[in-house]
């Protein structure tokens, strides 16, 4: 699924899963400053509207695995080499930093009878490493068999929705973002992991408010986003597996130069020299 190893999560296990709920920022959303007149999320759905959360998916998944299928994924998993262990299902649930074992054990809660159940000592063991140690030759071929379940599925959109999307949106919104930037947030979180370091989503937020004022703090959108997008392009360069940054420079920041603060269809954009279209 992931073309160059994302979702680094450099944190313990017990606290990888809590940093979406505890991070700084993310109080409740009725505390946010209201929108500017003319603001831009007064008039779009917001990227969690149906339509609009859609949509991001398909944009994430061009990066992730080279499509606009991101249902195609549910069954992926792969070691592709970035020193995480296996990477899998549709959001890139890595073995190694602790987002997979998470979704296994909060499955097997409500399913206990499932492929997977048997893999959790083994899990436990390599949270946190690359090894494949308790897992190989039978996890991929378990991971794929149990992704035909849709009791799966479910579970990682669950997964998704709880440890990458909805506080993405959530804290784009407190920002005073709109859905373009409630989008980069969120593709930010799937790729860097809700870590609080340098090069994790919310280092970089911190980073970003440091040298500019949010449009709820009475900034400029455009103006915001596009130092957002700088740091982080400075972050993806600072590591090997990350320096084709093309799902910045000819997708999110055509998106942010043309002015389409609202993700409005129908977008074109390239990303790793291959063009997607959403009519």
């Amino acid at each position: 699924m992931k073309r160059a190893g994302f979702v680094l999560l450099a944190l313990s296990p017990f606290v990888a899963a809590a940093l979406c709920f505890s991070a700084p920022g993310l109080s409740d959303p009725g505390d946010a400053a209201p929108p500017r007149a003319g603001r831009s999320d007064t008039d779009g759905a917001g990227l969690d509207s149906p339509d609009k959360k859609e949509l991001a998916q398909k944009i994430v998944a061009s990066a992730e695995n080279s499509t606009l299928d991101w249902r195609s994924a549910y069954a992926y998993v792969e070691d592709i080499g970035d020193g995480q262990g296996y990477t899998a299902g549709i959001i890139g649930f890595c073995t190694g930093t602790h987002d997979l074992l998470v979704l296994v054990e909060h499955y097997t809660k409500d399913h206990p009878g499932n492929g997977l159940a048997r893999y959790l000592p083994a899990l436990r063991a390599v949270d946190g490493t690359d090894s494949h140690k308790g897992l190989d030759p039978g996890f991929p071929a378990a991971w794929k068999t149990e992704s035909r379940v849709p009791a799966f599925r479910t579970a990682q959109d669950s997964e998704r929705d709880r440890i990458y999307f909805d506080p993405a949106v959530r804290l784009a919104k407190l920002d005073g973002l709109g859905t373009l930037g409630q989008f980069i947030y969120y593709d930010a979180m799937v790729m860097h992991g809700p870590g609080t370091g340098p090069t994790g989503f919310y280092g970089l937020r911190n980073r970003a408010m440091t040298e500019a004022d949010t449009p709820a703090e009475g900034g400029s959108e455009k103006a915001y986003l596009d130092l957002f997008l700088d740091i982080r392009r400075t972050a993806m360069k600072s590591k090997n597996a990350h320096r084709d940054t093309t799902r910045i420079d000819t997708a999110q920041r055509r998106f942010l130069n043309d002015g389409n603060l609202d993700l409005h269809t129908p977008l074109e954009w390239q990303v790793y020299g291959e063009t997607y279209r959403v009519p």
